[in-house]
C-alpha cells in the first residue's frame, strides 16, 4: 500500500482571505451513534481489515431531506453480533433515527462501498453495496423498505470475491443503468500470511498484515442492465477484462472527455489507476497512462484510495483529485477539455501535505464562494505504529487558476479533531444552503460535520429528473454560468471513497444573484434555463424544464 510520489513543495505565504465555513460535529446529538466496526482497535490481522467503508447521502424516501447510510465491517474472532450497516431517516430537525431493520438492511460481514441510483425507473433510488463475499442488489420498494434482489437480478458470483468501488452508469445510453463493480483482490483466509510472515509483510520493519502486494489482483466486472430488472455480465464482450487488472478501490463514471459517453476511472492501490474510454459501442479502451491518470508525475505507481472529481479550474471540464499513502501527495490532474490530464500536484499547493494517508475526498464550494475547494479526510492502516494513526481532516481553499491553500486551524474544532477515517460524503443533510460532509471513522461512530457558514455568499442547487434518461440522471452534465465565471458538474454515483454525495448538485455563486444553466443529459437532450435566481433548490425535468423551486436560507 506504500507509494512514494512527488516530494513535498514548501508551503506559500498565507493569502489572508477569510474562509467563513466552520464545521461543527454533531453526530451524536443527531442521534447517529453506532460504531463502525472495523477489525480490533488496536491491532489488524489482515488486509479486509483495514481498508474500512464508504457512505452515502441520498433520498430514499422521497420526502426532500437527506438521509444518511453508513457501511461497516466486522471483526474476526469476536464479531460484534450487531455490527451492520445503518441507515438513519432525516427527522427534518437535525436528527436522524436508525431505521436499519425496518427498511430491511440489516446483516453482517464486512462491506466498502456503496452506489445509489434508481436501476429500475421506478422513482426510488436503490443501492448496491460491496462486500468481502458476495455484493448486494437493494431494491428500494418505495415504502421504507428494501428486498435484497442480487439472485433474482443476476448479480450473484459463483465465487466470492473482495468487492469495492462500485458504480451505476448507463454506458450504452439506453435509459437504463448499467453496473461496474471493481474487486480490491482475491483474499482466501486460509493463504494468506500473518503479520511479518512475508516480505510484504513488514512496513519500516514493523511486522504489519500483509497485503495488497504480494496477492493476486481483483477483477473487475461490468453488468448491463436489460430493462427487465436482471443485468448480464458484459465483462468480456466489453473489454473491461483487457487489462490484467489492479487493486482496484474507489469508481468514478463520468464523461472525462466531453464526447456525452460515461467513462470510468478506478483508483488502484499500489498499481496504475485505470481509465477506460467509452467507444460508444459497447466497449471501452483502457487509457489510463495515455491520458496522465495512472502514475505520479515521476511515473510512479501510486496507492490510488479516494477520488474526487470537479471543475476546479472553472472553465467547463471535469478535473481529478486522487488521494494516497502518506510520505506521498495526492494527485491533482487537469483536464486539457478532450479526456487528457496534465500533473500539477506542484503547482497547486496540495505537495505541501505527505504526512498524512488520505482517503475520501471531495471537490466541493464549502464556503459558497464560486470556486470548490478539496476537502479530505485522513487516517492510518497501522494501530501498531506510533503515530500517525489517528489524525486530523484537511481542507484546501481554492484560490483560483489552479492554486490552493491549506487552511490550518482554520474551519472549527471538527477539522481539526484527531480520527482514523475512510469514506466520507457531501451533502445539505439540513436544507439551509450550505454542503455538509458526513465521515466513516474506523472503530468508532460515524461524524457529521455541520457547516456553519456565514458570510452572505449565494448557491443554488440542482435536483435532475431524468425521462427519456435513466430517473436518476445519472450521467447528466450541469454547467453553470454566474457573473463572469462558469462551473460544470456530472451527477455521479459514486466518488470520494466508496461513497455517494447528495445527488441534488451544488453551486456556490459568490455575490452573484442568479445563474445561467445548462444541462446536457444521458439521452444527448440539451435544456437551457436562463436568469435563474440564486439561493433556492429548482428541480429540473428532462425536456421540461423547471418543475418546481423551494426557497432555502442559511441559518
Amino acid at each position: 500500500m506504500a507509494s512514494r510520489g512527488v516530494p513535498p513543495s514548501p508551503r506559500r505565504k498565507p493569502a489572508g482571505l477569510p474562509f467563513h465555513a466552520r464545521f461543527t460535529d454533531v453526530a451524536a446529538h443527531a442521534g447517529l451513534k453506532e460504531p463502525v466496526v472495523s477489525g480490533h482497535p488496536d491491532r489488524i490481522d489482515y488486509v479486509i481489515e483495514s481498508m474500512g467503508c464508504g457512505a452515502a447521502f441520498f433520498d430514499y424516501d422521497n420526502d426532500g431531506w437527506l438521509d444518511a447510510l453508513v457501511l461497516s465491517g466486522s471483526r474476526f474472532g469476536d464479531p460484534p453480533p450487531r455490527a451492520t450497516n445503518r441507515l438513519y431517516k432525516n427527522n427534518r430537525d437535525g436528527t436522524f433515527s436508525d431505521v436499519t431493520e425496518k427498511a430491511g438492511l440489516f446483516r453482517t460481514g464486512y462491506a466498502y462501498g456503496v452506489t445509489v441510483g434508481d436501476y429500475n425507473n421506478d422513482g426510488f433510488e436503490d443501492l448496491f453495496i460491496t462486500y468481502w463475499g458476495q455484493n448486494a442488489l437493494y431494491r428500494n420498494n418505495g415504502d421504507g423498505t428494501f428486498t435484497d434482489v442480487t439472485k433474482e437480478a443476476g448479480l450473484l458470483s459463483p465465487h466470492p470475491r473482495f468487492g469495492s468501488g462500485c458504480a451505476f452508469l448507463d454506458y450504452d445510453r439506453d435509459g437504463y443503468l448499467d453496473l461496474f463493480a471493481s474487486n480490491y483482490l482475491a483474499f482466501q483466509m486460509d493463504s494468506v500470511p500473518r503479520p511479518g510472515e512475508a516480505g510484504s509483510c513488514l512496513y519500516e520493519g514493523v511486522p504489519v498484515y500483509c497485503g495488497p502486494r504480494g496477492l493476486p489482483y481483483g477483477r473487475h466486472s461490468l453488468y448491463h442492465n436489460n430493462g427487465d430488472g436482471t443485468f448480464t455480465d458484459v465483462t468480456a464482450p466489453s473489454a473491461i477484462d483487457k487489462p490484467e487488472g489492479g487493486y482496484g478501490l474507489t469508481v468514478v463514471s463520468a464523461d472525462f472527455d466531453n464526447d456525452g459517453w460515461p467513462d470510468i476511472y478506478v483508483a488502484c492501490d499500489s498499481t496504475p489507476s485505470l481509465l477506460f474510454r467509452n467507444n460508444h459501442d459497447g466497449t471501452f479502451t483502457e487509457q489510463g497512462i495515455e491520458r496522465g491518470v495512472a502514475l505520479s508525475e515521476d511515473g510512479l505507481e501510486q496507492a490510488g484510495m479516494g477520488v474526487g472529481v470537479g471543475d476546479f479550474m472553472l472553465n467547463g471540464n471535469l478535473d481529478i483529485v486522487k488521494t494516497h499513502f502518506s510520505q506521498d501527495t495526492p494527485g491533482v490532474y487537469l483536464n486539457d477539455g478532450a479526456g487528457t490530464f496534465r500533473d500539477i500536484t506542484r503547482q497547486s499547493g496540495l505537495a505541501v501535505e505527505t504526512r498524512y494517508l488520505w482517503w475520501g475526498v471531495g471537490v466541493v464550494d464549502l464556503d459558497n464562494d464560486g470556486k470548490p475547494d478539496i476537502f479530505a479526510v485522513t487516517g492510518g492502516v497501522y494501530p501498531v505504529l506510533r503515530g500517525g494513526y489517528k489524525t486530523p481532516r484537511v481542507i484546501f481553499r481554492n484560490l483560483g487558476g489552479g492554486q490552493f491553500e491549506q487552511l490550518l486551524g482554520s474551519g472549527g474544532p471538527a477539522i481539526d479533531a484527531l480520527h482514523t477515517s475512510r469514506g466520507c460524503a457531501f451533502g445539505d443533510f439540513d436544507n439551509d444552503g450550505d454542503m455538509d460532509i458526513l465521515v466513516v471513522n474506523q472503530n468508532e461512530p460515524p461524524s457529521l460535520l455541520r457547516n456553519d457558514l456565514a458570510g452572505g455568499n449565494h448557491w443554488i442547487k440542482i435536483k435532475l429528473i431524468g425521462t427519456k434518461s435513466n430517473r436518476s440522471a445519472i450521467g447528466a452534465r450541469v454547467t453553470v454560468r454566474y457573473g463572469d465565471k462558469v462551473q460544470a458538474q456530472e451527477a455521479l454515483s459514486q466518488s470520494s471513497y466508496l461513497s455517494v454525495n447528495d445527488g441534488r448538485l451544488h453551486f456556490g455563486l459568490g455575490p452573484v444573484t442568479a445563474a445561467d444553466i445548462q444541462i446536457r443529459w444521458p439521452s444527448g437532450q440539451k435544456d437551457k434555463l436562463a436568469a435563474v435566481p440564486a439561493d433556492q433548490l429548482v428541480w429540473v425535468t428532462e425536456g421540461l424544464g423547471i418543475t418546481r423551486t423551494q426557497k432555502l436560507a442559511i441559518r
